[in-house]
């Protein structure tokens, strides 16, 4: 009798396996049948684009960029892989042609409905931009317009307010909720950072950091190179450095994209601190909270560069 109780135990038992088994096996083959949920694709010229991106969409849509690690923003040009992906695309985002005119020929050849100009946007111009870079006579005056018709500074996503109005434009394309990727105290928490620096002055590889000095109610320092990156004359140099001795400048910014020779040879003479700034966020990784991230640490570089003695600068 207890034998045979045992036997009916292990046949059940078995018969159980046999059903968890098929059970499972059938569960497997219905997730590998399933239809593979598409996501879609967006593609920006630029890094700092691609920043904005992320945080605009999280894990609704893959984000990649084209603009390679050793390459200015203002540089990037378009191999045939990258056609290729823009062919793929379902959003391609770029500044515009004042600031990318290598790209500005295949991105006219886009439909408008898969392609986003961000100096069209209705974005806050620099309070303190400089007047031959302004049209209008707005100077002073912070206000919203075409990009397009400026030849104002292009490194918008430096100010957080237009970070969040190119977020709400991504959202709006691709039917997601509209939502800002950085808070209005997570920029009052950088302006109070930021605060006891507003009457230093300093010197910056290139002319671009109007939007970020503007946001902050900062100085807006003196700069080695054009908006462009592109050297200036021996004039300007020279009116540089005097400029920089008579406002007490105590430091400069190099910038990783740049090769840093003249950078290095003006510190030296001037004995001024160094400090490295990334604005297109080279090592930022493009993850969900990717544009207050970037901005974190381009707050924390900034304040870097004030304070102690001057660095060791390597012989140019």
């Amino acid at each position: 009798m207890i034998k045979t109780l045992h036997l009916t135990k292990v046949i059940h038992y078995n018969n159980l396996l046999k059903i968890v088994t098929f059970l499972s096996a059938f569960t497997v083959q219905a997730v590998l049948a399933a239809p593979e949920v598409h996501k879609p694709l967006i593609i920006t010229t630029i890094k700092p684009l691609a920043i904005i991106a992320q945080s605009a969409v999280g894990d609704q849509a893959r984000v990649e960029y084209l603009q390679s690690a050793v390459q200015s923003a203002h540089e990037v040009s378009l191999p045939v892989s990258a056609l290729k992906k823009i062919d793929q695309a379902d959003l391609i985002i770029w500044i515009g042609e004042l600031f990318e005119s290598r790209v500005a020929k295949p991105m006219a050849l886009l439909p408008e409905g898969k392609l986003i100009t961000v100096m069209q946007l209705p974005l806050i111009a620099p309070t303190d931009a400089d007047p031959d870079r302004t049209a209008g006579g707005d100077v002073g005056h912070s206000h919203t317009h075409d990009h397009s018709s400026l030849s104002a500074d292009p490194h918008v996503w430096l100010n957080p307010e237009n970070a969040n109005r190119i977020a709400a434009e991504i959202q709006q394309r691709l039917e997601l909720p509209v939502k800002e990727i950085i808070s209005a105290g997570q920029i009052a928490g950088l302006a109070a950072e930021l605060a006891p620096l507003g009457d230093k002055q300093f010197l910056v590889h290139h002319d671009a950091l109007d939007h970020f000095t503007s946001s902050f109610k900062l100085e807006s320092g003196f700069s080695i190179r054009d908006a462009s990156g592109a050297s200036q004359g021996v004039r300007s140099q020279y009116r540089l450095r005097q400029e920089a001795i008579a406002s007490a400048a105590s430091c400069i910014f190099i910038e990783p994209q740049y090769a840093d020779r003249d950078a290095q040879v003006i510190a030296k003479e001037l004995s001024l601190q160094v400090a490295r700034i990334d604005i297109q966020g080279l090592d930022q990784a493009l993850v969900g909270d990717a544009y207050a991230s970037f901005m974190q640490t381009l707050t924390a570089q900034f304040k870097s560069c004030f304070g102690g003695s001057p660095s060791r600068v390597p012989s140019p």
